[in-house]
C-alpha cells in the first residue's frame, strides 16, 4: 500500500505561523467538503469505514492522532502530529482514527459532498469489494 503525505508550506514570522492549502495545487482534488473532529473521548476509535470513490486529506491541526489504513492486503498506521502535514487517502481503503490526544483536532478535506452510498461501513463488505475489484 502506498502511503502519501503532503508537506504544506509553512508561512510565518514573528506574529506566528500559517498554512494555506489550495485546491488542485497543494492537494490533487477540488475540496467540496471540509469537516473536523475534536474532544474525541479517550479510547474511542472513529471512522471504521471505507469509501468507494471519495478522496480525502486528513490533517491533525492540533494535537495528535493515529490513522489505521487497510487496503485488504496490508495495514499501516500513520501518526499525524504536525499541522503542516496532510495524509492523502484515495481508493478503497478501510480507515480507523484512534489514539487521539486530549487536545486533538482532526480536519478532513474531501473531494465530494456527503453521499451515504459511497460508504462501506462493514468490514466484511469491504473485503468482498477488495476481492471482487470493485
Amino acid at each position: 500500500m502506498e502511503i502519501k503525505t503532503f508537506d504544506f508550506k509553512i508561512h510565518g514570522d514573528s506574529r506566528g505561523k500559517l498554512v494555506a492549502i489550495e485546491t488542485l495545487r497543494d492537494i490533487p482534488f477540488e475540496v467540496k467538503r471540509c469537516y473536523y473532529m475534536w474532544e474525541t473521548t479517550e479510547g474511542v476509535t472513529r471512522g471504521k469505514h471505507a469509501h468507494k470513490k471519495l478522496e480525502q486529506v486528513l490533517i491533525c491541526v492540533h494535537g495528535k492522532c493515529k490513522i489505521l489504513m487497510d487496503d485488504g492486503h496490508e495495514k499501516a498506521v500513520v501518526e499525524l502530529n504536525d499541522p503542516s502535514v496532510g495524509l492523502h487517502i484515495k481508493g478503497l481503503i478501510w480507515r480507523e482514527m484512534f489514539d487521539f490526544s486530549n487536545d486533538a483536532v482532526l480536519m478532513v478535506l474531501a473531494s465530494d459532498y456527503y453521499n451515504e452510498e459511497d460508504y462501506i461501513r462493514n468490514y466484511e463488505d469491504f473485503m468482498k469489494c477488495v476481492e471482487s475489484g470493485e
